[in-house]
């Protein structure tokens, strides 16, 4: 990592944040997708069933 002088702690600050922000929108991101996949798989079998 370049010298940051005065700034190091700030500019560790923004990038451990934007880490967290990134991490965090990938895990719902992660997480809706599955929600979504249940529902659907739900839904299909709701189907398949009335439509045998």
């Amino acid at each position: 990592m370049p010298d940051l002088g005065a700034y190091a702690f700030e500019v560790s600050l923004a990038y451990a944040g934007s880490l967290l922000a990134l991490g965090i929108v990938i895990w719902a991101s992660v997480a809706r997708a599955a929600r979504v996949r249940r529902t659907l798989d739900e839904a299909e079998k709701r189907w398949s069933n009335k439509n045998g």
